[in-house]
């Protein structure tokens, strides 16, 4: 399948599929993503002037999409998402009765079982009603991507939420914090039915998407020939690896088992401490280290960087294009992931260029 905003796309597949076997394809997977060269400045559609029809209105999502997609060079691994961003009414807690607020640059749940203790809660009576409103209107939109999509770029999996984050959503983060201390046996247990409430979820959103894809993205901008996503847990940025390894990790590892291709989104330092117990984790093929905002770049933890790559894991960072070679100087290209931006097309492919030429095995 030629895609319209990616020409190269059968030899991306090609690379993709060499690295998540951790097969050396002779340079890094490398994403660089540009400006795309001899367009005219132009302005990105205007914003409706209902703040939910930022993320509602169809005929914005279908011109915004438009204008970033057309005025882009993907080089490399870089390829045309289709996507909504990152609106907040597309998280499990929404599918499971929560109330959300839509802002301008996000959305935000309420929780519906912070009440009393989590015991007081029974899991099994969270279930999703076929009528809530966001599981309709996700279906719907995952439509929509799809005949957005064709022939052009790819659709995506929305950013659903995974392990942990689920039930800081329904219970809220500061309420969680205490039942991980008051009642862990609680949370565990609830971990693993909502792990799989999520599968459900994804089983039905991968069946919208999968054929149009090829396979499946969301969106993590990775694609994979069978059933991928990321694995994370940012609630667990504020709890022991201890703490993180007997609570959060057996639902992690269902869901890597269950899936056929996936990454840990390690965001934030502090998650850079339970590193170690995700790389024994025998479903996963991958980790993002991502430092978060405010923070140095990834290549300032080569420690973390050089412990996944001798873990025998695929290594995906995100950085600043001057930082490309210093970075394959440093670490092995058998399975490295980069991902990055330039100001022209020109730099971008001097870039790869560049990556070709360094990149080591």
């Amino acid at each position: 399948m030629e895609l319209l905003y990616k020409p190269d796309w059968a030899e991306t597949k090609e690379h993709f599929l060499a690295w998540w076997a951790h097969e050396d394809f002779g340079r890094c997977a490398i994403a660089v993503t540009s400006p795309k060269k001899g367009l005219k400045p132009a302005s990105p559609p205007a914003f409706p002037e209902k703040v939910e029809d930022r993320w509602l209105d169809f005929e914005y999502l279908h011109a915004a999409n438009e204008f970033r997609l057309s005025r882009t060079f993907f080089g490399g691994e870089a390829f045309p998402l289709w996507t909504p961003g990152y609106p907040g009414w597309d998280f499990i807690p929404a599918y499971l009765g929560a109330r959300v607020d839509l802002a301008e640059e996000t959305g935000w749940v309420h929780p519906v079982i912070a009440d009393g203790e989590l015991a007081d809660h029974d899991y099994r009576d969270l279930v999703i009603d076929p009528g809530n409103k966001w599981w309709l209107f996700a279906e719907k939109m995952h439509r929509f991507a799809v005949e957005e999509a064709r022939g052009k770029s790819l659709p995506g999996i929305q950013a659903i939420g995974g392990c942990g984050d689920t039930l800081a959503g329904l219970r809220s983060t500061n309420q969680l914090l205490f039942d991980v201390m008051e009642c862990p046996d609680h949370v565990r247990e609830f971990e693993m039915y909502l792990m799989k409430q999520w599968m459900g979820v994804y089983e039905k959103f991968h069946g919208i998407i999968h054929e149009a894809a090829e396979g499946s993205t969301c969106w993590f901008p990775l694609w994979a020939p069978g059933r991928f996503y990321p694995l994370q847990n940012d609630f667990s940025y504020m709890i022991s690896p201890r703490m993180f390894e007997d609570l959060f990790l057996p639902a992690l590892a269902m869901q890597s088992e269950y899936l056929d291709y996936s990454v840990y989104h390690a965001d934030g330092v502090m998650a850079f401490a339970h590193v170690d117990a995700i790389c024994a984790l025998p479903g996963l093929q991958a980790l993002q280290i991502l430092p978060g905002a405010g923070k140095p770049s990834p290549l300032h933890y080569m420690d973390v960087l050089k412990k996944v790559q001798k873990a025998g894991k695929n290594l995906h960072i995100s950085i600043p294009c001057d930082e490309v070679e210093t970075a394959l100087e440093c670490l092995s290209s058998t399975g490295l992931f980069i991902d990055t931006r330039c100001d022209t097309e020109e730099e971008a492919r001097d870039i790869l260029q560049m990556a070709e030429k360094r990149s080591r095995a």
